[in-house]
């Protein structure tokens, strides 16, 4: 499909006879294409960095359960097809070469195929990549309305500043890189989890880029290898008692022995001896 795209949009855009004018503006078919493309992208890239910068969680439980079979195939088809076009455009706008194109769509694709999962777990732990990808989507997406309206771009120009965002964005992972390597020195995973979770209780606001860190370092780990099951069984309870009612955290169990304070001595000692419960 993307293929097919890429060629159809790459034969049209040579369309350069005017088919309309707007006063001193005119319109072929190459520049309505190059318009709709970067309009296209510009919506696109500014819902996601929306979405994005408010922080929003897209998951709804209650949507997902109600979900038809054939309403979710329509659903994946529409957004294979948003997909292709969105790939398809964004080829024609950063290459002027048909055979170009369709090779960094297919390397794209193929990439996409077999390390879905890594590149998943790459995204879900570097959010800041996420956000300069979207900038290039903006970026491509503005030369591509400007090539609409007649304003020629060198496409020289956006990979210099592509590139340069690119070594930016590495020096900045590299940098990340290098401060979780100090942390993971100086203290355990273990160590670090602890002290985030005292800060969070006592609503101190300081070291905030520890915290950052440690939510790093977590997302990098199981978080079975830190805690045992018993003991984030206990700090759930914990953090949990402020929704339990008076009575049923008050209310007796069955491993409580109840002794009469007022009975005598020997019976109160063949109760205790009776009982499970032992005092060292």
């Amino acid at each position: 499909m993307r293929l097919l795209l890429l060629a159809s949009i790459s034969w049209l855009v040579t369309l350069t006879k005017p088919l309309f004018s707007i006063r001193d503006l005119s319109f072929s078919a190459r520049d309505l294409i190059m318009l709709f493309g970067g309009f296209f992208l510009l919506f696109k890239a500014t819902m996601e960095l929306n979405e994005r910068l408010e922080g929003k969680d897209s998951d709804n439980p209650t949507q997902r359960k109600g979900a038809k079979f054939w309403g979710v195939v329509a659903q994946i088809v529409v957004l294979d097809a948003i997909f292709s076009l969105d790939s398809v455009i964004t080829a024609v706008g950063m290459v002027e070469h048909l055979a170009v194109m369709m090779a960094a769509v297919i390397i794209a694709i193929s990439l996409m195929l077999l390390a879905s999962k890594s590149l998943t777990r790459f995204v879900n732990s570097h959010p800041t990549i996420v956000i300069l990808c979207l900038s290039f989507l903006l970026m491509i997406g503005f030369s591509l309305v400007a090539e609409g309206f007649g304003f020629h771009i060198p496409k020289g120009y956006l990979y210099a500043a592509i590139g340069f965002s690119v070594m930016i964005e590495a020096l900045n992972q590299l940098a990340i890189f290098n401060r979780r390597r100090f942390l993971s020195a100086n203290h355990t995973l273990r160590q670090r989890t602890t002290e985030a979770v005292m800060r969070l209780l006592s609503g101190k606001k300081e070291d905030a880029e520890l915290d950052a860190d440690t939510s790093a370092m977590l997302a990098d780990h199981d978080d079975s290898q830190i805690f045992n099951p018993q003991e984030r069984q206990m700090i759930e309870r914990v953090l949990n008692l402020n929704q339990r009612t008076v009575s049923s955290i008050m209310t007796s169990r069955h491993d409580i022995e109840h002794i009469d304070l007022d009975a005598p001595e020997e019976e109160i000692r063949a109760c205790w001896k009776k009982t499970s419960i032992r005092v060292w």
